[in-house]
Formats: structure tokens, sequence, C-alpha cells
């Protein structure tokens, strides 16, 4: 049975566990919601009902896998023979692609080897330059993961396996934006994300279930809620996340149009041009990027993996139905019903319509609850961009090509 429409499951194989402590995690201590013990690897049995049952399900012909952590390639080089094989056997003459994210620590010649022959995008977290990098992302001793993620870029670059660079955003880094990207682009570079870093402290319903991160909340419970719960320290301030894409941005569209290609920037230009963005913190609803856990669960989405948000079981339940379960529509449908009313009334709602649910746990200025914590910082973004976009968009309705817009701002 297929969908309705095409949906995306980020694959979590081995849970939670990392070979890396990165202090701003927020899912190393998922950990918790599992018995003391569990096995964190997905079966045999799993796996192929997962492949199977997701490849029967898209209403597609062409397919992407994401696979996740934790850490995936803690599952060994055998473990994604495995998975190519069984998605050639159930492909039905389907195109499939794989898409994995890591830390890059374990990286070594035999997963060049195999990543290159199949066709892996790899997306490599990296933070920026040794020292800002370290700050955070660092292992079991605490010392620096730096060096460890450099020699496996290494790995990638001599098996010519295609990777993005995926650089987490956050309090030590927020304010060097022109000095990480000019880092991401020193090594290569040439497709980034910037993902913001934003987690409170426990509230009561984290606290319940023994956890030290907030779980989000419906904007409805807010009331029942810590509003008021700070963010960790290693958190980014809002104006700074807004400052560091513009940053960026200002250097980009004078120099890289056309040949560096940023997320948020692509994204935001689809939507000038009426074109799906594609990114799902900045659609209107959400619920089609789920996360499957290692033992078949799965769940609204990779920040709700919590037991309130737990969909069902793929080795009980049938894998669509589950994606097109009442539960799930209401979910998608609450980001775009829920909004409070700064945001229905921003400018800039087309073009953000109140980001990741995940993060919207401040009051908006009449006294609303729901507002996202980052909403100055992409008010800042989407207002400093909007007259180059602008004008990338008429270069492109006319048939010109929009780095175009590197000459005219010269």
């Amino acid at each position: 049975m297929q969908a309705a429409s095409p949906f995306h499951i980020m694959t979590k194989p081995i849970g939670p566990i990392c070979n890396l402590d990165c202090k701003y995690c927020f899912y190393l201590e998922k950990e918790k919601l599992w018995d003391k013990g569990e096995r964190f690897k997905m079966s045999e049995e799993t796996l192929e009902t997962y492949i199977r049952g997701y490849i029967e399900a898209q209403p597609t012909d062409q397919i992407t896998f994401a696979w996740q952590g934790g850490e995936p390639t803690l599952m060994g080089v055998d473990f994604f023979r495995k998975v190519v094989s069984l998605q050639k056997q159930y492909a039905n003459g389907k195109t499939i692609d794989n898409a994995f994210q890591t830390n890059g620590t374990l990286l070594n010649d035999e997963w060049g080897q195999l990543l290159h022959e199949h066709n892996f995008l790899i997306g490599l977290s990296i933070d920026g330059p040794q020292k800002l990098h370290d700050a955070y992302r660092v292992g079991k001793t605490q010392k620096g993961s730096y060096d460890q993620v450099m020699r496996g870029l290494e790995y990638l670059k001599k098996h010519q396996v295609e990777w993005n660079s995926l650089t987490c955003v956050h309090r030590a880094n927020s304010t060097r934006g022109e000095e990480v990207y000019r880092f991401l682009k020193g090594i290569g570079s040439k497709h980034m994300q910037f993902i913001p870093i934003v987690e409170r402290k426990p509230n009561q319903a984290s606290r319940d279930l023994g956890l030290d991160l907030a779980s989000p909340v419906d904007p409805e419970m807010m009331k029942d809620d810590d509003p008021d719960s700070p963010v960790y320290p290693w958190s980014v301030k809002p104006r700074d996340y807004g400052t560091f894409l513009t940053s960026i941005f200002d250097r980009w569209v004078r120099k890289d149009v056309g040949r560096i290609y940023i997320q948020i920037n692509d994204v935001t230009f689809a939507k000038w041009i009426g074109q799906p963005g594609g990114l799902c913190i900045f659609e209107e609803t959400c619920g089609r990027a789920l996360a499957l856990e290692h033992d078949g669960k799965l769940y609204s989405c990779d920040h709700f993996v919590y037991p309130t948000h737990q969909l069902g079981n793929i080795l009980e339940d049938n894998l669509t139905e589950l994606v097109e379960s009442a539960a799930q529509k209401k979910f998608g449908e609450n980001k775009k019903s829920k909004l409070p009313q700064q945001c229905i009334e921003c400018p800039v709602k087309p073009l953000c319509n109140g980001g990741c649910p995940k993060q919207r746990f401040i009051k908006d200025k009449y006294g609303n609850p729901g507002l996202h914590y980052l909403c100055e910082g992409y008010y800042h973004y989407f207002t400093h961009t909007a007259p180059y976009m602008q004008k990338m968009a008429e270069l492109y309705k006319s048939g010109q090509p929009p780095a175009a817009i590197m000459q005219l701002v010269k």
C-alpha cells in the first residue's frame, strides 16, 4: 500500500549510541528511554521489514534512505552491505539513493570503498576550525574530535565520495560566521547546512522521563510547562543566529552563487520563485519527515522521539498506515494551526512559517505561547536577504542565471 504523497524517514540503526560525547547533542540521552541492557542494533528482521516496506510505501520512482544515529558507522561496513543488497532485492525497478550522516571519526579505506561504490551521499558534521569545532564536539574522554574528523574527510576525498558539511551553530561559533564559511570553503565543502543548536533545561515532561533536556510541548500546554525554563549556555542566541546567516550570505551573494550551495539560501530562493522549499521547518505543515529507531519504533519526527509521539512499530504495523494515521496528520497540521498571532501577522511568514515546532517555546508580543525561540534571528535573515532574493528571482524568471546577481552587487 502506497502513501498519499512522498515521505522521509530518518533511520537510526544504532539508536542514540555514539562514540563521541558532544556536549550539545540532543539525542544521546534518548538511551534512557529504553530498558537498561537494550541492544542498540537493528536486527536483520527489522532491517528487511523496513527496506521492503519503505520502498513499497513510496509513491515515487526515486527513493532516498537516510541513515543517522547516534553514529551509524558503529554498525560496521557489513551492515550497510546488507542494506544495499536488500535495497536491490526489493527495488522493483525503482532508483534507490542513500544519504548517510556521520561524525567522520571512524571512516577508513573500507568505508570509503563502500560509500563510493554505492554512491552514498555523506553529511559530515564539522563546526568550523579546530578551536570552534572542539568547543563542544568531544569524545568520551572530553578531548576534541577535530583531528579525527579531518582524517575521516581525507578518506572521503581519497575515494571520491560525495559529501556535504553539516555545521551546528552554537554559542562558540555563532559570532564567527565569516570565519566558519572561509574554513568550510577551504576544506572543499560545496554544499553546506547550518543547524541552530537550541536546547532548554528540563521541564516537567522531561524530568518525568529522567531526561536532562526539555521535551517539546504543545503550545496549548505551555501553561502547564516551564515556559521560563532557560536554554543551556551552549545554545545559540537568536540575534546571533540571524547575524551568522547574513554574514555568510553577504559573502556568498558577492562571490559564490552557483558555486557554493547553502541549504537555507537555496530554500529561501525556491520560495521566492514559487517552488516548495523542501525543508520541513519552513513549510506550512510538517509530518512527512519521521524517525525510525533501531527496534522498529516509528516516531512523528527526529526531534519528537518520546513515548507520546510513537506512532507504532513497523514489525507489528503497516508503515503506510502509520505515516497516514490521524495522529501523524494532526501532528503535521498543528504546525500551521497553532501559530501565535505575531507569526500570523509577520511579513516573512510565507518564508518562515513559524519554524520547527520543537523550538516554539517562547511567548509572542501579545503574550501568546508558541513563538519560535529564534524568531528574531530568522526575521533578521529573511528581511536582510529579501532585496537580493527578489532580484535573483527576477533574473530567474527572465531566463537569466541567478548567479548574475554577483555582477549586479558589484
